[in-house]
């Protein structure tokens, strides 16, 4: 076996803008935080003018404050230019900050320190709001859950209240489905949560136990992660009790929820929006914007990124044009609730970009006027044929049909990318997987005009197989008239054959998409989905510790008594200008 290699990413230099205190919190922990100022006002001839005060965007992640990453030096130069104080800190246990390196158990008692923190210094005005992506749009749920007077509105982008949802949901509990292992969930606290700095390294997945491959990079580096240990192999949902409260359960505060359509994180985010805007309280305090964007911020309209000029990750001029959408509406939700330079009413309630179509707003969402409609699998024995395989019709067949399709654990279906955090840099062409003859594909019919998706999108599928515990993954594409098959929305289920109902619900999520004149809608459908989610064992072994895991068969049913289905929410076609 070659030797083990990792990189150690170590904290980058604070910048010359920000100043560094050490703040400390109720048990004595110091965590390092930067402080970024707008420029004073000049001096008034004859006068002595008071120090001014401002209205400060708190923001608490753990992946070094200040790195190019997270390109904070930059962002803080647009809040502090529209005349906020913007104050970043690493985490506990994280890069400069001390204490236990242990992800969610002390940020809703440390983000409630922190903005007690910041309300006492003397250039805050007593306000304070708090923005950022992924686990620091956690720490704002955190925070939320704290209830401190002083937090006034968040911008949570590309998150969700719960992050142990992404990892797995218990398929034997009430809910009856659950997720397969997300690998890159899982690998992420391997990386990021071992000790006060980051180790980048790349495992071997062809290794059986799958366990052990973490275990060799525990053993190179030295140290482990203990929240690694938590979740893998035997999951544990410690989240509940260490936030005390649930964010939902807290005092309302004004939420501007910024989701990306290809955000792998966009599931449970719009779960948050929509049980927020249902509940009375919060609902007249929600906002959503939402992008045709993943998890690194790549857009619809540049993806694929074949240049690296064009690359934001590796260009500082293309950096610069990102973060324009970046914090835009983050400042102006601000400016309403934190400012309060800007009437509520200069806000929509719904802001979203239809795919390929622009940006839309709308008073609710899903937009008022959009409808459901369903699309029937149909000739399943056609399903096993390359795009366009077998049709998606608006009338249920009326004969049962059924068809087959293998898991082969020794030729399991390959992931569409690597790293879907970057889904869209890469934006690849499906139809050779959909080509596969263990992926089950179904189209619909050439659109003679502009079919515009807007809401959410769910699937409901007979099917069984003959391994107890096995999984189910779906994506919607867009096929268009060249035979190149690129991804909408996309879903996944882990099913106990015992405990499962007769017809298993996908949920797709929400999307805001256009496909355009000329082509077509598909659906594709696998039992495997890897390296990004750990493959089935297809017995009731762990799928991280078993060794030789078993091939199944699963089955398909579709018309008659056992029609399985396609939904998608539409806007009329009136407005599909």
């Amino acid at each position: 076996m070659p030797p083990f290699t990792y990189q150690r990413i170590i904290a980058g230099p604070v910048p010359a803008q920000a100043r560094q205190y050490m703040v400390r919190m109720r048990d004595g922990v110091r965590l390092a935080t930067d402080v970024y100022l707008p420029e004073p006002p000049p001096e008034v001839p004859g006068g002595d003018p008071a120090a001014p005060t401002y209205p400060t965007v708190l923001v608490r992640l753990p992946y070094d404050k200040n790195s190019r990453y997270v390109f904070f030096d930059r962002i803080a130069a647009r809040f502090t230019a529209r005349g906020y104080a913007m104050v970043v800190q690493d985490v506990r246990g994280k890069f400069r900050s001390g204490g236990r390196t242990l992800p969610f158990l002390s940020e809703a008692d440390d983000g409630y320190d922190s903005i007690e923190w910041t309300t006492h210094q003397p250039w805050s005005n007593g306000r304070v709001g708090m923005f950022g992506d992924s686990y620091y749009g956690f720490t704002q749920w955190a925070a939320v859950s704290s209830q401190h007077p002083a937090l006034r509105a968040i911008v949570p982008r590309l998150t969700c209240a719960n992050f142990n949802d992404l990892l797995q949901h218990d398929p034997r509990g009430a809910a009856q489905t659950g997720r397969p292992v997300w690998v890159e969930g899982a690998e992420y606290y391997a990386h990021h949560w071992v000790e006060n700095d980051t180790y980048e390294f790349e495992v071997d997945r062809s290794v059986r136990p799958m366990i052990e491959q973490y275990e060799q990079a525990f053993r190179a580096l030295g140290t482990r992660s203990e929240w690694f240990d938590v979740i893998a192999p035997n999951y544990a949902n410690l989240l509940p009790a260490a936030l005390g409260r649930h964010p939902y359960d807290a005092r309302p505060v004004p939420v501007l929820h910024c989701v990306g359509w290809f955000d792998n994180v966009r599931v449970p985010h719009m779960r948050d929006y929509e049980a927020l805007a249902s509940r009375p309280g919060w609902d007249a305090v929600q906002y959503l914007w939402a992008a045709s964007i993943d998890h690194e911020n790549y857009t619809l309209d540049g993806a694929p990124v074949t240049a690296p000029e064009n690359d934001h990750a590796l260009d500082d001029t293309a950096l610069d044009r990102m973060l324009n959408d970046y914090t835009g509406p983050a400042l102006d939700f601000f400016d309403v609730f934190l400012k309060e330079t800007r009437p509520v009413s200069s806000l929509r309630k719904v802001s979203w970009e239809l795919g390929h179509a622009g940006r839309r707003t709308s008073d609710v969402w899903p937009p008022a006027d959009s409808t459901v409609r369903t699309l029937w699998l149909g000739d399943p024995a056609r399903s096993a044929d390359p795009l366009p395989g077998a049709p998606l019709t608006h009338v249920s067949p009326p004969e049962e049909g059924s068809v087959e399709w293998a898991y082969d654990p020794d030729a399991l279906v390959a992931s569409a990318v690597n790293n879907s955090f970057a889904y869209l840099q890469a934006y690849p062409d499906l139809a050779e997987t959909a080509a596969r003859s263990d992926v089950l594909a179904f189209t619909g019919p050439v659109l003679s005009e502009p079919l515009d998706l807007a809401g959410p999108v769910g699937l409901d599928l007979y099917v069984t197989s003959s391994a107890p515990v096995f999984d189910v993954f779906a994506q919607l594409l867009d096929l268009s008239p060249d035979g190149q098959a690129r991804l909408v929305v996309r879903g996944e289920v882990e099913v106990v054959r015992e405990t499962a109902p007769e017809q298993i619900h996908v949920e797709l999520g929400h999307t805001g998409y256009r496909l355009r004149a000329g082509h077509r809608l598909a659906l594709i459908i696998t039992s495997s989905d890897y390296p990004l989610f750990l493959p089935a064992s297809g017995t009731e072994e762990n799928r991280w510790t078993t060794a030789t895991p078993k091939s199944s068969t699963q089955t398909l049913g579709t018309g008659g008594a056992r029609p399985s289905r396609l939904t998608v929410t539409v806007l009329p076609s009136a407005t599909s200008g």
